[in-house]
């Protein structure tokens, strides 16, 4: 056991022991409210560059295992619980969550009132913080913490999207589907449940970097181009809006999460940062034409502000009931549509699920490959 300590930037001091790694991570504070599904959210590459609090109190009990990440290795920057389980109890288990994290050198704190925690952030935004196993002096710590990187017009797509194309290969198939659509997916921290997703839709997947030009894309004959999620500030990504830009009306599109805000952005619109985020597996959302509530998955900081988008004919599809902001556009006309919460979930509800079908029915208007 190894003293560690939480600071953020406005000064306030969380003392706790540290597991994983040691040394001083650096990040965001943001806190997550699902139950389960903690090795799903370290492996979401929409974390890359942020410190994540479980809202739930005992994290750990059941381990990690090989099946169940959402991209090769952890990016985010830290992890802090109320209380690491000292057991695991899972058949499919191979490592604690302490091993884990330790073997890709990730800080982490346990033992610190996070319900105080997340009442701070919910009250004064999400901030700067660090998590340190080895300097303990407040002021030394609040200097780092205001010199380190920011969210806000930082590029962190560039550092989680894949370095070459690649196929996703998996056993999971539409077991009566005559046909597949070839669906490309732009890569800014895909979450491999978007893929599986994909599959089971009935589409082959090809994978590309998040600097793929649309020319590029467009080359690879698709049936359709997935913009997928990622981490921090969407309008830092300009090239991924370029492309973007340049697909729409040419192509049927869907939008995930950071996905759904380059949309807004290559249609003229801007974005802008929430106070503290929508992370976790319970938020509702309104579908505004059938008048159906989902319970979703989220995990972003941004958002699209909608007003802002000079064509008339993009429509607000869904809405945030905890605070009315934008989670869905759609142009039936350029044939694009987004959400901004995760209809994969991984981990979280399967409410959203349709909207994978929703995708293959736009491709449908144009001819599909035949399966072979």
């Amino acid at each position: 056991m190894k003293k560690a300590v939480l600071v953020l930037e406005d000064g306030t001091v969380f003392e706790g022991i540290g597991f994983g790694a040691k040394g001083e991570a650096f990040g965001e504070v943001v806190f997550n409210t699902s139950i389960t599904g903690y090795q799903e959210i370290i492996t979401d590459p929409s974390y890359c560059g942020q410190i994540v609090t479980m809202t739930y109190p005992l994290i750990g009990n059941y381990g990690v295992n090989e099946e169940d990440v959402e991209s090769a290795k952890p990016y985010l920057s830290g992890f802090v619980v109320k209380e690491l389980s000292s057991i695991r109890s899972n058949w499919r288990s191979t490592l604690t969550l302490d091993e884990y994290l330790k073997k890709y050198n990730i800080l982490a704190i346990q033992g610190i009132d996070t319900r105080a925690l997340t009442r701070h952030l919910r009250q004064q935004g999400a901030m700067q913080g660090v998590i340190s196993t080895e300097d303990f002096n407040l002021e030394n710590l609040v200097k780092k913490i205001k010199s380190s990187p920011h969210l806000e017009g930082v590029d962190l797509v560039k550092g989680v999207t894949c370095k070459q194309l690649y196929d996703w290969n998996s056993a999971l198939r539409t077991p009566h589907s005559a046909r597949f659509f070839n669906v490309v997916v732009l890569d800014c921290g895909v979450k491999y449940n978007i893929l599986r997703n994909l599959i089971k839709a009935g589409c082959k997947v090809k994978v590309v970097p998040a600097n793929t030009s649309a020319s590029e894309i467009l080359e690879l004959k698709p049936d359709g181009v997935l913009l997928s999620n990622g981490p921090g500030d969407p309008a830092a990504v300009t090239y991924v809006t370029q492309t973007a830009r340049n697909l729409i009306g040419k192509i049927p599109i869907f939008g995930i999460c950071l996905g759904h805000q380059m949309l807004g952005l290559a249609l003229g619109g801007k974005t802008f940062k929430l106070k503290f985020g929508h992370h976790g597996g319970n938020h509702p959302v309104k579908d505004l034409k059938t008048g159906r509530v989902a319970i979703t998955s989220q995990n972003h900081g941004f958002n699209v502000d909608i007003a802002s988008i000079p064509r008339k004919d993009i429509i607000m599809t869904h809405v945030n009931l905890y605070d009315n902001t934008v989670e869905g556009l759609e142009c039936k006309k350029l044939k694009l549509f987004s959400v901004q919460y995760h209809p994969e979930a991984g981990p979280g509800p399967h409410d959203a699920g349709y909207l994978f079908a929703k995708f293959v029915d736009m491709m449908k208007n144009k001819p599909a490959t035949k399966n072979q």
